[in-house]
């Protein structure tokens, strides 16, 4: 699969200026015409004044080469006229996916625009609805077009840096995952590939709320001990509710399982992580979100994956007491307490 069409330039339209956005444009403006939306035009303008995301990448100048717009029409155009090998990268919050994936829609019925593929990079579930992503796209857009999931352990600080990173392209459609191979595979970034979209989107979904519990335990200075716990036992509930979903069991031991799941859980720049540190510390979880000017997905999709489980009916101990601190005022210690005063087990429960 990674032969030498992998070298030949596309045409690539990111969707979303924030963090990891800004990072997929600045690493695949080395290899590709990548153009960057955003939907404020006025940091758009800024963006492109000062060639640096200053709001949420600082520190990483863009590419002499990649262009900025807030034109969402022009934006569109730039891959709807590569007839080689376009990709339309969709880089929002889950909860910004399904309005831009509307914008899209308006688009194509108001001026006849072809939808084309489209990958997204949003992790976690749609709050309200419990959908993932691709059900989100789906819902929108029909069976139709074809989508993808790209996901795995990633900071944008260090993609943009040019670090070496491995990420994983799920899709149902053979044909976008090898063209998402052949444009993103290529310098310090490797890509995998999967047919299990469900497995992908649910591992990089539920790794963020267990990122704040190993925040919360780190935070709480209960040591390493307690964090490998809190890791390995995160991964048997990100495996159980995956499975019930559709998911494949061998996913959740890969790159968006395990992989994005030790990343988030240990790495210092996780914010996930930081919500948990900053919740030992017995702030409150609204001022914990102002200060961070980023969105941590992982406070959402607690509420989310906890109604989920409720409904499928799967044990979920680490995520429904992240969620009890976040939303019921229950007490970070209480919660770690609870937590260890659980009934023994069998390891594979």
């Amino acid at each position: 699969m990674h032969n030498s069409s992998q070298q030949l330039p596309g045409k690539i339209t990111v969707l979303g200026a924030g963090a990891w956005g800004t990072a997929v444009a600045i690493a695949l403006a080395a290899r590709h015409d990548v153009l960057l939306w955003g939907r404020d035009g006025a940091a758009m303008q800024e963006l492109a004044n000062a060639r640096e995301n200053h709001a949420y990448l600082p520190g990483f100048a863009l590419p002499p080469a990649l262009g900025v717009t807030a034109d969402f029409a022009a934006a569109i155009a730039h891959v709807g006229a590569d007839a080689g090998a376009p990709l339309l990268i969709a880089a929002c919050p889950v909860a910004g996916l399904r309005p831009l994936l509307e914008q899209l829609q308006q688009l194509q019925q108001r001026n006849g625009v072809a939808i084309p593929n489209i990958v997204w990079l949003c992790k976690g579930f749609e709050y309200g609805t419990g959908l993932l992503p691709h059900q989100v796209v789906r819902a929108v857009l029909g069976t139709e077009v074809a989508g993808a999931a790209l996901s795995g352990p990633s900071f944008a600080q260090e993609v943009a840096r040019g670090l070496p990173c491995a990420l994983t392209v799920a899709s149902d459609h053979q044909a976008l995952r090898e063209r998402v191979v052949a444009l993103v595979h290529g310098g310090n970034l490797r890509v995998y590939s999967s047919d299990d979209l469900v497995g992908v989107e649910v591992g990089g979904a539920v790794k963020n709320v267990l990122a704040i519990a190993t925040g919360a335990a780190d935070g709480l200075g209960l040591g390493l001990n307690a964090r490998a716990a809190l890791i390995t036992r995160g991964l048997a509930e990100i495996t159980r509710l995956g499975v019930a979903l559709g998911g494949q069991p061998g996913t959740f031991m890969g790159l968006t399982g395990m992989g994005d799941l030790i990343l988030t859980c240990t790495g210092d720049l996780s914010r996930n992580r930081r919500v948990g540190l900053e919740l030992a510390r017995g702030k409150k979880i609204e001022a914990i979100v102002a200060e961070l000017g980023h969105v941590a997905e992982g406070v959402p999709c607690a509420r989310a994956v906890r109604d989920l489980a409720a409904r499928l009916g799967v044990d979920m101990p680490i995520t429904n007491a992240v969620a009890g601190v976040l939303f019921d005022g229950d007490d970070p210690r209480a919660m770690v307490a609870q937590l260890l005063a659980r009934d023994p087990r069998g390891e594979s429960a």
